[in-house]
């Protein structure tokens, strides 16, 4: 258990249960307000075809970070979950920021709070995540997962920016949130 989180649970479950928690990389970061599950028999998933070289971690002990490069450009957070050899993970699109906002504006190079962590890209720029934060555990520096006072009000539906299993309601955000990259239906 990891901020009140077992992530040995399912990737849909992992994913609902981490709306709310705040996420820190070396101090910075906020609450997680958006994520999207990802299962090895999902064709969405990049463990849907097997372990590789990009996607090794997914298919490691739960409770670790999985970075990969989306379309050679922007960095994208995943949380491992499952038991190891499964290949399943929760893509953390959107944070409210908390924490270290002046570090994120200067990352970010804008002011603008609500688009500092808003889509996946933006929450690895925002947060200082590279490839270098790949396969490092979520309960150790420069981590730290803490779990919210209460549960959030979850909202879901289907996920977005992909184009298979695109109805799977797989996307959880926290409900009213103006910080998710984008809206619910």
């Amino acid at each position: 258990m990891i901020a009140g989180i077992d992530f040995l649970a399912s990737s849909d479950e992992v994913a609902r249960r981490l709306i709310g928690v705040t996420v820190l990389v070396d101090g910075v970061g906020g609450r997680i307000v958006e994520t999207e599950a990802y299962d090895r028999s999902d064709p969405a998933s990049h463990s849907y075809g097997g372990p590789n070289p990009r996607n090794a971690t997914m298919f490691g002990p739960p409770g670790h970070a999985y970075v990969y490069r989306s379309y050679g450009i922007h960095w994208c957070l995943n949380f491992v979950c499952r038991e190891s050899g499964h290949g399943a993970g929760v893509l953390i699109r959107a944070l409210e920021p908390t924490q270290g906002l002046d570090v994120m504006r200067e990352r970010r190079g804008l002011d603008d709070e609500r688009l500092l962590c808003a889509g996946p890209g933006r929450v690895c720029q925002a947060l200082g995540v590279t490839r270098e934060h790949d396969g490092l555990r979520l309960d150790a520096p420069p981590f730290e997962l803490i779990e919210p006072p209460r549960r959030a009000a979850v909202v879901r539906g289907p996920r977005i920016g992909i184009s298979k299993a695109v109805d799977v309601p797989w996307r959880f955000g926290l409900r009213g949130s103006r910080f998710v990259s984008r809206p619910f239906r």
